[in-house]
């Protein structure tokens, strides 16, 4: 019957075809698919970079080479394909194709696999019953490592049944090990409209825990390759996560696509790792968008007003350029470019004045003389004064250790109470002996971008983005100020002191207020009655959210247990959840991780712990919960609430996210009172 699994009893509901000849035939055509694929391969391993000219293209190319042979790696424990189309439709493309994480053909050029984001396998997404989109048949194959196992059959003729896949399922449900995986073979209709967004449209996805907004964002970042491969070859990707375990998580995903040339980074990789101790209350200030005007005036109070003019000798000649000229170039410059080009072409600018002077005197002055103007010593000694040159560091260490620049330069946009914060108690000697906090690199980098042009990406995904400060998402926007965005986050799970309370608030500060919104809240990860007890937070964390749905009804997923001994109690649920299949997660309030993994070493159960820039190997993980943001578990054990909540300033929201990583069941132990809102 259609949506059954295959067993040597039943038929594929097609044809009369004996269902296991159907097999057997599907894993030949598998096996010839992955010799084509290493064929493939050896040639791309064959060709030569010395056809190219010179050093610098040979390296080039060698490059682009080296990135063809690491792009047709063969997995051997992930399937090649995972459906196939079976067409109705007339016109001159195959009429079977088999869908895959890649584009497979043979020795004739004849296409084994077609790569799932090619237009023709949009169907195997979106194709149903009452638009078939030239379909008659949608099959799904089950894989166990890279060997297939069973097959399932759904007729899309107008009138058929709309059946469940048990295929599908399962493959959602798969315990999870290791790092995350892609979901090319469960990507859901609308995931898949979110996926083939076009590259002139940031999208922005408001995901519940578990509706997979994260594979969603990476998968997008994987089509937009694959069908603007030559523009964004020049522009390039960006993938930026909160942390480094994230990304170790999710590292996997894009070369099991075949992408690996695509930079993942965190915001401190891009603004620089700082990350000097700063009273929260403070970095909210800095982190406001407010500060950016106070910052523009900052570095723009450091041009003075010209008193003298400019004397130039060149032989027996003098030639003057008197000093209000000089104040009418500085002001005509002044806000119209960015501080650094500005102060070139106030040299080059003087340099022409000069030049104009020569002229009129009968000389015939060309461009070198005018460039040694530019760069004579009593220009020099002007500009020195007039518009000096400066640095980031420079400009925000006088802004933060100088009382009167800081009023000056804040008029109206700061309260006296929140210079007075910003201001330092103690400041540094110099700006060379700075230590700057995470919240000042977002403002350094804004200085930075004042003083001369970021470069820009053709496009950036942007992860967990409602825990980003405005003058971290400025920092973001400029660098796909030509480009576009897939921007991912949950307002629920957000837990820094500055966290967005609207995604049009987000997009504004990115810069592409025009950004579409979208909401997924549907989850396919999470069972139905873990996420309905975490739900019970959202009222108190994000009230306009709508309640997240599970497709997994998960009865007897939850568990909530009163201990006498929470590290007993943890040592044996450890041990019992064990004999189960998949990875275990404890996660616990940061401070309590020493006692929590020395109660396990004692216990004799091994297990890694979590840091902020480390990968795990062993099945049992210990994590403290500002790390958890972002991470799926089979198992997860929750410690000690009230601990996690009384944490942080947004403790209920930090929970809200340790309490949805669980993907199989989770266990909650406490020895304190729940949270009133979990009562």
């Amino acid at each position: 019957m259609p949506g059954q699994r295959l067993a040597p009893d039943i038929s594929d509901g097609t044809s009369d075809d004996d269902p296991s000849a159907v097999l057997a035939g599907e894993r030949a055509h598998l096996a010839a698919s992955r010799a084509a694929l290493q064929a493939m391969r050896e040639h791309a391993q064959s060709l030569s970079s010395d056809a190219a000219g010179d050093w610098v293209s040979q390296q080039i190319l060698q490059s682009l080479l080296d990135q063809r042979v690491a792009a047709l790696a063969d997995h051997p424990d992930t399937p090649l394909f995972f459906g196939r189309l079976d067409r109705s439709a007339d016109d001159d493309l195959p009429v079977t194709i088999h869908v895959g994480r890649r584009h497979v053909h043979d020795d004739h050029s004849r296409p084994l696999v077609i790569d799932w984001r090619a237009p023709i396998s949009r169907a195997f997404y979106q194709a149903r019953p009452a638009d078939s989109m030239g379909v008659r048949l949608r099959r799904r194959f089950g894989f166990r490592g890279g060997e297939l196992t069973a097959y399932e059959d759904e007729p899309l003729s107008e009138g058929a049944p709309l059946t469940e896949s048990k295929i599908l399922t399962e493959e959602i449900e798969r315990p999870r090990t290791g790092p995350m995986r892609d979901i090319v073979a469960t990507i859901q209709p609308d995931q898949d409209e979110i996926v083939r967004a076009d590259l002139t449209r940031t999208v922005c996805v408001q995901g519940a825990p578990g509706t997979g907004k994260t594979a969603v964002g990476l998968h997008r970042a994987a089509y937009l390759l694959f069908t603007h491969r030559e523009k964004l070859a020049r522009s390039g990707v960006m993938i930026v996560g909160p942390n480094g375990a994230f990304l170790s998580y999710i590292s996997s995903v894009l070369p099991a696509l075949g992408e690996v040339k695509v930079d993942q980074t965190t915001v401190a990789g891009i603004l620089g790792d700082h990350a000097a101790p700063e009273d929260p209350s403070v970095s909210a200030i800095k982190g406001d968008a407010r500060m950016a005007p106070v910052l523009r005036r900052a570095l723009w109070m450091h041009i003075s007003k010209p008193e003298e003019g400019l004397l130039i000798v060149r032989g027996a000649s003098r030639f003057r350029v008197a000093d209000h000229e000089v104040r009418e170039i500085v002001a005509s410059l002044r806000g119209t470019t960015r501080y650094g080009p500005g102060r070139a072409a106030l040299a080059q600018r003087l340099a022409h004045t000069v030049l104009v002077r020569m002229e009129q005197r009968g000389e015939s002055p060309d461009d070198r003389v005018q460039d040694a103007v530019a760069r004579s010593a009593p220009v020099k000694r002007l500009m020195d004064h007039v518009w000096p040159k400066v640095t980031p560091p420079q400009v925000l260490f006088r802004l933060l250790s100088d009382d009167a620049f800081l009023a000056a330069a804040a008029k109206g946009d700061l309260t006296p109470e929140e210079r007075e914060a910003l201001l330092w108690r103690k400041p540094p000697r110099s700006w060379k002996s700075a230590k700057w906090s995470a919240a000042d690199a977002a403002l350094l980098d804004e200085l930075a971008d004042l003083i001369e042009r970021t470069p820009t990406l053709g496009h950036i995904v942007v992860d967990e983005a409602q825990d980003l400060s405005a003058m971290q998402l400025r920092a973001l926007g400029r660098r796909c100020r030509t480009g576009s965005a897939t921007v991912l986050g949950d307002l629920a799970q957000g837990t820094t002191p500055w966290s967005a309370r609207s995604w049009t608030d987000v997009l504004t500060h990115l810069g592409v207020a025009e950004g579409v919104v979208t909401e997924l809240t549907l989850g396919f990860r999470v069972p139905r009655e873990v996420l309905d007890f975490a739900a019970r937070l959202l009222p108190s964390v994000a009230p306009d959210l709508a309640a997240p749905r599970s497709l997994r009804p998960g009865a007897g997923s939850l568990t909530v247990r009163r201990a006498t001994d929470l590290h007993a109690d943890l040592a044996a649920t450890v041990g019992r959840v064990l004999t189960q299949e998949g990875s275990v997660g404890v996660i616990t309030a940061d401070a309590s991780v020493p006692a929590v993994s020395a109660a396990l070493t004692a216990a004799g159960v091994g297990h890694d712990v979590l840091a902020p820039d480390s990968t795990t190997a062993r099945r049992v993980c210990v994590i403290p919960a500002s790390l958890a943001k972002g991470l799926e578990y089979d198992h997860v054990i929750a410690l000690e609430p009230a601990d996690i909540v009384e944490a942080e300033p947004r403790g209920l929201a930090r929970l809200y996210v340790v309490l949805t990583r669980a993907v199989t069941s989770l266990t909650l132990l406490h020895t304190r009172p729940l949270p009133g809102q979990l009562a």
